[in-house]
């Protein structure tokens, strides 16, 4: 025992002793580089057995007088060696080491984007999770990171092709009944990231001679129409995540995918009648305990910190309405919690008090959407607002905005009366939050149990980029 803890530490300290070299020049800090990916990469088997160990080794050199005094130098170096190298154990060093220097410099990420790594990455997850399990889920949760922070091209996104998509949905499948793979939260990250990356792209400017924007097909939404009885543990555990979830930005990723989901006739029931019967008490739930922001000065709600509690409130009503709308909810006999929806919705619009500032405009405009669904409305309900109620006849249908968003042609379905248009945004620059484990079974139908009872810690607000919602245009609705 003594001998291999005077082995591990003599490990740590050639690493420490590499980094700490005076370079002068780059021919000195490549040799330098080198020096360290190799004694890092030849001792993943015996030294770095746990992520912590891979990140300690990435921390040692990014907080060392070699990394901080030529950044951009070393950075570089590190992304071309992604581009080039196919020793996996070379490759997992530096994957780990670009991940954990984009995740504390987005500078890093932005580089990689520029020198063309996320095809690179595709081709890498592509290859071989069963090569190395390690490498092949650091790859992917290095996709989805450089991918959140920033808009990807139109020729990145084209090279995502249906087969990926379809990859990505069976690993979550394979893993399904193991609640602690970390597979689950990196792969849906991914999948939820090329949601927004998609909408980003189909609500953006026409061409300068004023014809529309190339189109691209959202593959997420086509493989769930097309193969959406084959991965249902994915949108379980969408729900699970909007459950646990209390950061803004992991929220509005999952409820503008939910969005798409219930506005496409095809997944219209993609969920089993019992989980949507959960997404209702958390929508329930999650209404209630948001808080509204500072109150009279619309400014100030939408780009101060009350701003984006604000703009979550508009997303979960427009999720909410397609959703009892259009899915199975509407043709259940039971009408699973008529009453506690009808109750909120006239709380959102008539329950001024010190939990509940007066309701704003676009509030009450998307309540009266709700309230116009059949089996929600009753003979005695009147209009909430003559404004709200003529603004109705303007949106785009269902297939419209199906066919500006997802660029696929769907057949007609019903006037959808909410406009996604209002619910697409800049992809956040936010720090990422690691739920629970997964929980399936029992404890799902315990979690659901929870829901029914009054919340006693509501979600605090969150930091996001530049103290701005992402929902810039809501005050111009």
């Amino acid at each position: 025992m003594e001998e291999s803890s005077y082995d591990d530490q003599q490990f740590w300290g050639e690493l420490e002793a590499i980094v700490s070299v005076q370079s002068n020049n780059y021919e000195e800090i490549d040799d330098c580089l080198r020096t360290f990916i190799d004694t890092a990469a030849c001792s993943d088997q015996e030294y770095c057995l746990s992520e912590y160990d891979l990140a300690r080794c990435c921390y040692g050199l990014l907080e060392s007088r070699l990394f901080q005094e030529n950044k951009d130098y070393v950075r570089r170096q590190f992304v071309f060696g992604l581009l080039q190298e196919d020793d996996a154990r070379v490759l997992h060093v530096m994957a780990a080491v670009l991940l954990h220097d984009g995740r504390s410099d987005e500078v890093a990420f932005e580089m990689m984007q520029a020198e063309g790594a996320f095809t690179q990455l595709i081709g890498l997850i592509r290859a071989g999770k069963d090569d190395d399990t390690g490498l092949h889920r650091l790859l992917v949760s290095l996709l989805g990171e450089m991918s959140r922070i920033q808009r990807l091209s139109w020729a990145d996104l084209a090279n995502v092709d249906d087969a990926f998509i379809m990859y990505l949905f069976q690993l979550i499948e394979e893993l399904s009944n193991d609640a602690n793979d970390p597979y689950h939260y990196p792969t849906i990250r991914v999948l939820l990231v090329l949601n927004e990356q998609y909408m980003c792209h189909a609500a953006g400017p026409p061409k300068a001679d004023g014809t529309p924007a190339n189109t691209l097909t959202n593959r997420i939404i086509k493989v769930l129409s097309n193969h959406g009885p084959d991965f249902r543990t994915f949108g379980e555990n969408l729900i699970l995540l909007l459950n646990r979830e209390s950061a803004l930005g992991p929220q509005l990723l999952i409820l503008k995918l939910l969005y798409l989901l219930f506005t496409t006739p095809p997944t219209y029931e993609y969920f089993y009648t019992n989980d949507l019967h959960v997404l209702v008490d958390v929508i329930i739930r999650n209404l209630l305990d948001l808080d509204p922001g500072p109150y009279g000065d619309e400014e100030t709600d939408t780009h101060g910190e009350g701003g984006g509690q604000r703009a979550l409130r508009h997303t979960y009503l427009r999720v909410l309405f397609p959703l009892l709308k259009n899915t199975q909810l509407a043709r259940d006999e039971g009408h699973y919690k008529k009453e506690e929806l009808r109750k909120l919705l006239h709380l959102l619009v008539h329950g001024s008090s010190m939990h509940f500032a007066p309701a704003d405009e676009t509030v009450v405009r998307l309540v009266t959407r709700c309230r116009q669904v059949e089996w929600i409305r009753e003979e005695e309900d009147d209009p909430v607002d003559i404004h709200a109620r003529s603004s109705l006849t303007s949106p785009p249908s269902d297939a419209e905005v199906a066919k500006r968003l997802l660029g696929m042609n769907l057949a007609e379905a019903g006037e959808s009366n909410l406009s996604i248009l209002d619910v697409t945004a800049k992809v956040e620059k936010e720090k990422p939050m690691v739920p629970a484990p997964r929980r399936r079974g029992k404890k799902l139908q315990q979690e659901h149990d929870a829901l029914l009872k009054p919340s006693s810690n509501p979600p605090s607000n969150h930091d996001y980029s530049g103290g701005r919602s992402p929902f810039d245009d809501d005050n111009n609705e």
